[in-house]
């Protein structure tokens, strides 16, 4: 994966997550952060969370509203609860958060180090200057109000900022990642996420090494009055060009809620269905020994399984994995919960005897993904429409749940 990964934009939304989905988001991001640890190693996750496009597709397949910057703080919070508990199985430390949980990054880091024995006031002073860093040598609009620090037992970590713009209701988020990293100030990002508003001011940038050196030359030689009325009388003579920054891949994250045919790739979608159908009776024994697990399942589980094993091409489509656990707003269906309770069971499953050297679960759930990358060039299958609807016709039966319903049952 490339360090810098590409820019999206996220529309700025409000809201709560309800309990009854924060507690599966918790269980089923743990596991497949479990599940790529197992395959690939701790390395490879925080790589994953440095990628714009997957970290989106993360969010969508655990029932998140799909294009939202709400994901951003849900998937943090999720991981942060979930992998509390398994910090000392998996070597995985989540740190900060939303607000007020984002100035507790510092101390968070040095209970870590610590705990396990690494350098946590330097982690605290990464933590300072990244924050630094997008709040104030990249001024592009946005405040910084949300601050994820995620680092391993080895000390690599990476960095997951948001910032909004209320008068545009957007919000940008920011990836950085430790392996690599050579300088703060020299293009650190592993991505920049956000609708392009213009020529902003970066002197993070690589490019602007001489705009820095210059500025402190002034500031030494002339001092703040003299810049001041240096800058004053230069602003009266000409406004001066910024050069553009760099063209990433740009992800575009729409305003509308619902889930449309241009949103996703419909090609992957039909070849993810067409895994399910192949693979699962072929793999039934492996994956449906959990009882109640059915064929909604497998559908499910071929996404999750993309989410694991897929290359970092296959998620420039995040409303795609809203197809596996709907949306918490209804879109693109209500929550199936049976469908969500099988995958957390298959998976826990799968990873349980896979640590006890029976691998035939995860093997199973693998060969979805592969299936579906052979699958691809050639599977046809129903339009969205059509898939929609069976799921709207089928979410009683499978419980499906939003946040517009059931919130007096439970």
């Amino acid at each position: 994966m490339s360090r810098r990964a590409g820019s999206a934009d996220l529309p700025l939304h409000s809201g709560r997550v309800p309990q009854w989905l924060s507690e599966r988001m918790t269980k089923l991001g743990v596991l497949i952060a479990e599940a790529i640890i197992h395959h690939y190693g701790r390395d490879e996750f925080l790589r994953r969370l440095s990628h714009p496009f997957w970290f989106q597709s993360f969010g969508s397949v655990m029932g998140m509203d799909w294009h939202s910057s709400g994901i951003t703080t849900s998937v943090l919070a999720a991981m942060k609860r979930g992998l509390r508990p398994r910090s000392g199985e998996l070597g995985l430390h989540v740190c900060g958060g939303r607000g007020s949980q984002s100035r507790q990054t510092p101390q968070e880091l040095a209970e870590v180090g610590n705990k396990v024995g690494i350098d946590g006031s330097a982690l605290a002073n990464v933590s300072r200057l990244v924050a630094k860093v997008d709040g104030a040598a990249v001024q592009d609009g946005f405040e910084l109000y949300l601050h994820g620090f995620i680092v391993s037992d080895d000390g690599h970590w990476v960095v997951v900022q948001q910032g909004m713009n209320d008068a545009i209701r957007q919000a940008r988020r920011y990836h950085w990642l430790s392996e690599g990293l050579a300088s703060f100030v020299d293009s650190p990002h592993s991505a920049i996420e956000g609708r392009n508003q213009g020529n902003i001011i970066n002197l993070a940038d690589r490019r602007a090494t001489q705009s820095r050196l210059s500025q402190l030359s002034l500031l030494a030689d002339l001092g703040p009055d003299r810049i001041v009325h240096e800058t004053v009388a230069l602003s009266r003579q000409f406004q001066p060009k910024e050069e553009s920054q760099p063209l990433l891949p740009h992800l575009v994250m729409p305003e509308h809620h619902d889930v449309r045919a241009q949103d996703i790739n419909i090609r992957r979608l039909h070849s993810n269905l067409a895994a399910a159908a192949d693979r699962g009776p072929a793999d039934y024994e492996d994956l449906l020994l959990v009882p109640g697990v059915g064929a909604r399942t497998i559908k499910a589980l071929a996404m999750v399984a993309e989410i694991v094993h897929g290359a970092p091409c296959r998620f420039s489509d995040p409303a795609r994995f809203s197809l596996a656990h709907g949306g918490k707003d209804r879109h693109p269906f209500p929550v199936p919960l049976k469908v969500y309770d099988e995958t957390i069971k298959v998976m826990k499953s799968a990873i349980s005897k896979g640590k006890l050297g029976y691998a035939d679960e995860l093997a199973a759930l693998q060969r979805l993904d592969t299936q579906a990358r052979r699958l691809e060039r050639y599977a046809t299958g129903p339009d969205l429409k059509e898939i929609v609807a069976d799921e709207l016709r089928d979410s009683l039966a499978l419980d499906g749940r939003s946040v517009f319903d059931w919130d007096a049952k439970y």
